[in-house]
């Protein structure tokens, strides 16, 4: 049997589909990939939202910025990052994912480093700031070459399960931030090397922070991670392909279809993510929201990571369909939770609502990555009538790859759209009701557009573990 690499680091001989292969070479060297993959992901998405925590006490240190400005500088890393993935979806199969991982793993120095530097002199100038939260989308479009590079190692039965892994850790960063900042910026141990503390002043209270912190520790990580992946990961040969290659998916309806879906379940995730902690202070002023808001997406992430079994084994399509009826009667419970419907706003049932709706984008983040390679390889047979079977599996992977990678991008808007409609609505309205309604409609549109392509006894996915039965177009 052929080895499983060839040289040190590209694997000239990758057949993850092949059983016998898979138990004697495969299975070790993609798990020896994902696991590298993991922390390098994990530490993106610490990146990625942790200028949301450092907005937050910048006015507390003496920076003059108005609300408009920290609105936009709260903003910009969901824009930057969002926009990023498009670019980074098509990147591994034309650089490889062992350099590319290596190589956007490192970038996240700019922003942790120039957040340390930054924060230190009230004087920045507000360009600065905008210039760092624009970097801090460096860490979101991560996202979408590490999620391409997992696809190609894994065989179709466990690939759902490996993108859920890969992903749920990731976004397990963003938990792992807000968790470790409001900690490591309150601890003075490094002061001698990260510089003096700043005066903060809440409601007439001084206290010494190191807002410098919450960029500088990450550095030793972000490091660590990167040089793990270039002693560690392969490149794959046969993943290689040119951009005008990969963009063949811009014309598969699929793509389109599973961004929509994708931008219901990771968009509420990261939006969710983004909004959660400043409108329960804005509906619930008497709550410390900061010392609980890590445990929404700490549950988002944990059901992603372990529920990907869920869906290799009973479809993805099924799964996402309960996510969504899921996803509307949690928009429902925070409804009622804020007195929509006439009671007494409650805390409890809103806090509980939402932890309900982080576990649902987390189950549903998993189903709709796996859903993505069983239907492209449905309907390559109609795509590539006259291709050979070895043919049609290698345009399938790589299809799948780039849409992969291209919806986790249009989800990822959801970090901007979600807080923009919430603040949009308190501003209208004064409740969050509005932006409620619009989420409730969306997800049972996501109900019908998924069951009318992939849930319904005649469409492409409906058979016992993801067998072809009919195309769908």
């Amino acid at each position: 049997m052929p080895a499983a690499r060839s040289g040190r680091h590209v694997l000239d001989d990758w057949r993850p589909e092949d059983p016998k292969f898979w138990e004697a070479a495969g299975k070790r060297v993609a798990a020896r990939n994902l696991w590298i993959s993991v922390p390098n992901l994990t530490l993106a998405f610490s990146i990625w939202m942790v200028w949301s925590m450092v907005v937050a006490k910048l006015k507390l240190i003496g920076f003059a910025f108005t609300t408009d400005q920290l609105f936009w500088l709260t903003a910009l890393p969901a824009l930057s990052g969002a926009t990023l993935r498009i670019f980074y979806s098509f990147l591994v199969p034309i650089l490889g994912g062992r350099l590319w991982t290596f190589l956007s793993t490192l970038s996240l120095l700019v922003p942790a480093i120039g957040i340390g530097v930054a924060v230190q002199n009230p004087q920045t100038p507000y360009v600065v700031f905008v210039a760092l939260a624009l970097a801090c989308g460096l860490g979101g479009g991560n996202f979408a070459s590490s999620m391409s590079n997992i696809s190609f190692f894994y065989p179709k039965r466990e690939k759902g399960n490996a993108l859920a892994v890969n992903a749920g850790f990731g976004n397990l960063g963003v938990s792992l931030m807000q968790f470790l900042v409001p900690v490591v910026i309150a601890v003075g141990a490094f002061a001698p090397v990260v510089g003096a503390p700043q005066v903060a002043v809440e409601k007439g209270v001084e206290s010494q922070v190191w807002l410098q912190n919450a960029g500088f520790v990450w550095v030793p990580f972000i490091v660590a991670a990167a040089f793990a992946a270039w002693a560690g990961m392969n490149d794959i040969a046969s993943a290689r392909a040119s951009f005008s290659e990969q963009a063949v998916v811009f014309k598969r309806t699929h793509n389109w279809v599973m961004c929509y879906l994708y931008l219901g379940t990771f968009g509420s995730f990261i939006g969710f993510s983004a909004a959660f902690p400043l409108l329960t202070k804005t509906l619930f002023p008497d709550v410390n929201a900061l010392q609980f808001a890590f445990l929404g997406p700490l549950v988002g992430a944990a059901s992603r990571a372990l529920t990907g079994w869920v869906s290799d084994k009973w479809g993805g399509e099924h799964v996402t369909h309960y996510v969504f009826l899921a996803l509307a009667a949690g928009v429902g419970g925070v409804l009622y939770s804020v007195g929509a419907t006439g009671a007494a706003p409650s805390f409890f049932l809103f806090f509980a609502a939402f932890l309900w709706l982080f576990f649902w984008t987390g189950v549903g983040n998993a189903s709709t990555f796996q859903m993505i390679p069983a239907i492209m390889r449905s309907d390559m047979p109609r795509l590539m009538s006259t291709a050979d079977p070895t043919t049609r599996l290698k345009a399938a992977e790589m299809e799948s790859a780039a849409i992969v990678g291209f919806s986790s991008a249009i989800g990822a808007f959801g970090g901007f759209f979600i807080p923009k409609a919430f603040g949009d609505s308190l501003k209208a309205t004064g409740g969050p009701e509005t932006a409620l309604l619009i989420f409730l409609g969306f997800y049972l549109s996501c109900v019908v557009v998924n069951w009318v392509f992939y849930a319904r006894r005649s469409s492409m996915l409906h058979a016992q573990q993801l067998a072809i039965k009919v195309p769908a177009e």
